[in-house]
């Protein structure tokens, strides 16, 4: 029993097997084990430090039925050499008290008090303090306990009771927050027999596929990002995440994304399941392909952007966006792909086409009328023939009001090359060149 000093339980079990705790690992376990549990229903939850809690509503059936279910849970939880004690009932606190002081398996529909009332007071989930008080004034089951006027009890021993009976009767809710959140578009292939290679993993992705993308379609959307889960018999999950640039229901491109990836997949003694989720869709209608292009496959810039991103990163691959912004080096952004341009108005004066990440500071020699005659850069003495400008830009004041003002002018060298210089409180800058 919790408590009990190692002495006197070796000697009532000569044969113990004891060690050091580790409760760090004991919940990384806990939440492994809550993961795995996914292949039952997508909302579970850890329960405490010792307990898992499952959303199953509309799921029995699955498996046969309530009870087939439960034997179902427990054969697989044998299967990891866990010893567990299952209850479905009605409610989560009535199924946290079958389970753990009552018979456990199904509690029927409806039972109430007829069956929990027998239960003592700690299936209720009391602070011990409160447990303890009930239990010294002769409250020792739930059919006591819910006996006595509301009000009286709240007096005397707060709020919790009450909410705990409301709770395991069912009039009030009791939510279960699920440590994966569930997706709404889901396909499921529960293997007869556990698979080891790569062609059968291949094979029962593409089948899946398949389901999840005449499901989307259905209801006429497409998926911007999939997540691949494989179960183990030892009780691991592994997981692979995919996106597309664009919204997509070709089970043919989404293979294609997945491929790469598939490598990274260790079977270990077997896989028995697998689970695949759109986590984000968007609408997406069907739309009229020629006669000439029909059966060929589609080769469009978003197909061939989604397959770089899975090869170089989903970051590696981006456009160039024009933002609001008076700096030039804040004026443009990496923005997805397909992100909308923005309406801006062009810049009176021309631009380089190449700017440098960040101004560099210039050495400069004036000449006979103060201007730059001579530029220092990369090393070498440029000697400026011509100048154009300036071109005042103000800053931002909304972002640094310490900043100066700007004047950049259009500068070119005997060699015939133009570089883009701002003078900025009598220093000069090199910010781009031109063409």
């Amino acid at each position: 029993m919790p408590g009990m000093r190692l002495a006197d339980a070796r000697a009532l079990v000569p044969e113990l097997v004891n060690g050091d705790a580790d409760p760090v690992a004991d919940q990384e376990a806990l939440q492994t084990l809550c993961d795995w549990c996914s292949r039952f229903t997508p909302w579970a939850a850890t329960d405490g430090d010792d307990g898992l809690i499952l959303d199953v509503s509309g799921v029995p059936h699955l498996f046969g039925g309530e009870a087939a279910m439960l034997q179902t849970m427990r054969q697989a939880f044998a299967r990891l050499g866990i010893d567990a004690r299952l209850a479905i009932a009605d409610t989560p606190a009535a199924a946290w008290a079958w389970a753990r002081h009552g018979r456990g398996d199904v509690l029927p529909p409806g039972s109430g008090l007829d069956q929990l009332g027998p239960l003592p007071v700690d299936a209720l989930r009391l602070a011990e303090d409160i447990a303890g008080d009930l239990r010294r004034l002769g409250l020792t089951t739930i059919a006591a306990l819910a006996k006595l006027p509301r009000a009286p009890l709240t007096r005397r021993f707060g709020p919790q009771p009450v909410e705990r009976l409301d709770r395991l009767l069912g009039r009030s809710e009791e939510p279960i927050s699920p440590r994966l959140v569930p997706a709404p578009w889901r396909a499921r292939a529960s293997l007869a027999e556990p698979i080891l290679t790569r062609d059968a993993i291949d094979t029962v992705l593409r089948h899946l596929l398949e389901a999840l993308c005449n499901l989307l379609e259905q209801h006429q959307r497409g998926a911007r990002q999939l997540a691949l889960h494989s179960y183990r018999v030892d009780g691991h999950v592994q997981s692979l995440r995919i996106g597309t640039s664009r919204a997509s229901r070709s089970p043919a491109h989404l293979f294609r994304l997945f491929r790469d990836q598939l490598d990274s997949i260790d079977p270990g003694f077997g896989i028995d399941m697998m689970l695949l989720e759109a986590g984000v869709t968007e609408p997406l209608t069907g739309s009229q392909q020629a006669i000439a292009a029909a059966g060929e496959e589609d080769g469009g810039i978003a197909e061939c952007i989604d397959r770089l991103q899975a090869r170089l990163g989903r970051n590696a691959v981006f456009r160039l966006q024009a933002m609001e912004s008076h700096w030039p080096e804040r004026a443009i952004h990496a923005a997805p792909p397909f992100a909308p341009p923005l309406p801006l108005k062009p810049p009176a004066a021309p631009r380089p086409v190449a700017l440098l990440p960040y101004p560099q500071m210039l050495d400069i020699e004036a000449g006979s009328s103060g201007w730059p005659s001579v530029i220092h850069w990369h090393r070498r003495r440029r000697h400026l023939t011509r100048m154009d400008g300036p071109e005042r830009i103000a800053p931002e004041w909304w972002r640094d009001p310490e900043e100066s003002p700007r004047d950049y002018y259009c500068a070119e060298d005997t060699e015939g090359r133009r570089y883009w210089l701002f003078r900025s409180r009598n220093t000069w800058f090199l910010h781009g060149l031109f063409a």
